[in-house]
């Protein structure tokens, strides 16, 4: 099984930025404590999706300390990676969504994986979740989303963006909303991104994605085929348009081309959304260590 770690918003001043900021004693980023559980859980190669020009020095600061323990490889998420006929104005810089970053990895990937976001701890049981579902799923249109309870994905330092996941009787997703979430005077609020629908207030028990998707490779031809649907759309709008992994998942199951099982997790996320939140950050890691939930020095 392989771990695709989205990790192509990243800068090269890794010290500098809040997602990668040393989170424990030992120096170690919270995408050490992603790899360090994916391996536990049984996931025998990880893909790096990166800038090509923080080649040097992610392989430097992250992949030296992981290589002697996993399989690594590297994709470069790039603007020209689009389909024939297609370009993007010479003035966009920033990447093109996190479909297109996946895409990046296609010929890294040989069968199933899951994906995660580089910025954000996901706990050691949402690993074991994937890798089970992974282990047992039976069909390449067969796809799992690793869920949260929404309380334990908040911050009290201001709103996070979530998926609010709608489900079926049998736990098959029927749709995500992208979401800005928040307390408000004592509520969960859910501010819908598409700014067309009106705000709801969700209970603290509702399930949310985390952006940690179980795959077979069959996701990778669904999406390149839809990208040239994608550009066409939104060809007033390539300086801004992201060709975005939820979007994509809802529409292959509006379609009826694939199926989404929601496979609950109990951990607790943690992630540095503002400068706030650190001190919590470091200070859960460290009680995790001091449990014995991971060794000291963790490599």
């Amino acid at each position: 099984m392989e771990l695709v770690i989205l990790a192509a918003g990243m800068g090269s001043r890794f010290g500098g930025l809040k997602q990668i900021e040393p989170i424990d004693e030992y120096g170690n980023f919270i995408i050490d404590y992603s790899i360090y559980d994916a391996i536990e859980a049984g996931f025998d190669k990880v893909v790096f999706i990166i800038k090509e020009e923080n080649y040097q020095i992610f392989k430097d600061t992250i992949g030296k300390r992981v290589e002697d323990k996993i399989k690594v490889e590297y994709a470069f998420q790039k603007l020209s990676l689009l389909p024939d006929g297609y370009k993007m104005p010479e003035e966009r810089v920033k990447p093109l969504g996190t479909a297109q970053a996946i895409l990046a990895a296609r010929d890294f990937i040989s069968d199933k994986f899951a994906i995660i976001n580089a910025d954000d701890f996901y706990g050691k049981e949402s690993f074991f979740a994937a890798a089970k579902f992974l282990r047992e799923s039976a069909s390449d249109r067969s796809y799992g989303n690793v869920a949260y309870l929404v309380t334990n994905t908040m911050t009290e330092n201001g709103s996070v963006k979530r998926g609010v996941l709608n489900m079926d009787k049998n736990s098959l997703l029927t749709h995500i909303e992208e979401s800005s979430i928040e307390k408000v005077d004592g509520k969960i609020i859910a501010t819908p991104l598409d700014l067309a629908k009106k705000p709801f207030e969700i209970s603290k028990d509702t399930l949310v994605s985390m952006n940690m998707f179980c795959f077979s490779k069959s996701i990778m031809d669904y999406m390149w085929d839809r990208f040239p649907k994608f550009l066409d759309e939104n060809k007033n709008n390539l300086l801004k348009c992201e060709y975005l992994l939820p979007t994509v998942v809802s529409d292959l199951i509006n379609d009826g081309e694939v199926t989404v099982k929601i496979v609950p997790s109990p951990a607790v996320w943690y992630g540095i959304t503002y400068k706030e939140d650190k001190p919590s950050v470091v200070e859960s890691i460290k009680k995790l260590m001091d449990l014995g939930k991971y060794k000291k020095g963790l490599w």
